[in-house]
């Protein structure tokens, strides 16, 4: 299993949707992660059989902090093999993905790639964020199963390879998706949470959940908010941090006022910002200018 990756497919090099309105950075670096890459490694995934590959050894010269310091980073990831199977279409066509093609800092390529007829990426770019909140990018993407929906996964690079590292649980049915909002330190705890919305068209569920001892754990929810609308291929939605302290940027369901969400000892507190508006987004409210 370890080889050159199949060219089959590659030849788009870079997914067909990019996120927008999740800050201009979070874009240049989307744009910057979803080049083509030349074949080293292939991962095959297998997940009935619960297989965690490991395809690159990392001699230890020392302890834990030794490994951690010769690991190369996670630089760049894209998603591959388009497929119809998972027929959702809420971002704007009906096309998702059966593989995740990575590349590291040392060269090395790696593949993930779901069973046929089975899990999909349903996803609009995989993103290169630190989970583990030792400096390095992880790789957060949105998995949904055919009768199970969606479940956010964390990928990341160990001292015996690419691995599946944390996962939220599925939300439990068939065309139940996820948009996922950002990552980290938001109560200063010194562990890194990760924000989404569950279920952006239904539900809309803020969850939060914390990154520690490798698992992520629920620690928060409010309901009453969302950062997609069906058939658009951009979320709206991001992090920002003014100053005192990690907020999370949303909207209220009627797409007409801007919200900000923090992480407290006993939850979520929320604040109106002010007026939405389609026409502007939020890329000034998340450089920290509100509406006037």
């Amino acid at each position: 299993m370890v080889g050159p990756c199949p060219a089959q497919g590659e030849s788009a090099a870079r997914a067909r949707r990019l996120p927008s309105d999740a800050g201009r950075a979070a874009l240049r670096r989307a744009e910057r992660t979803a080049r083509s890459v030349d074949g080293q490694i292939c991962l095959k995934w297998m997940k009935a059989a619960a297989m965690a590959a490991a395809f690159v050894f990392v001699p230890s010269l020392g302890g834990k902090g030794a490994v951690a310091e010769m690991l190369p980073q996670l630089t760049e990831a894209r998603y591959d093999a388009p497929t119809r199977h998972y027929p959702h279409a809420v971002l704007g066509d009906d096309i998702e993905y059966s593989a995740l093609v990575l590349r590291d800092s040392a060269g090395t390529r790696y593949r993930v790639e779901l069973p046929a007829d089975g899990p999909v990426f349903e996803d609009l770019q995989p993103r290169l964020w630190d989970v583990t909140g030792d400096g390095r990018a992880e790789v957060v993407v949105v998995e949904s199963h055919p009768t199970r929906g969606a479940r956010l996964v964390v990928y990341g690079l160990t001292q015996t390879g690419l691995r599946e590292i944390a996962a939220t649980p599925n939300i439990g049915t068939r065309f139940r998706w996820l948009a996922p909002i950002g990552a980290a330190d938001m109560d200063g705890d010194g562990h890194v949470e990760i924000a989404y919305i569950d279920r952006p068209h239904l539900a809309r569920l803020l969850r939060v959940w914390r990154y520690s001892a490798g698992e992520l754990t629920e620690v928060a929810q409010t309901s009453g908010l969302t950062n997609h609308r069906i058939g658009e291929d951009f979320i709206t939605s991001g992090l920002r941090d003014c100053g005192d302290g990690v907020e999370i940027i949303t909207l209220n369901p009627g797409w007409n006022r801007i919200i900000a969400t923090r992480l407290v000892s006993d939850g979520l507190q929320t604040r109106d910002l002010g007026v939405f508006r389609a026409d502007v987004g939020l890329g000034d409210v998340l450089s920290c200018t509100d509406p006037q």
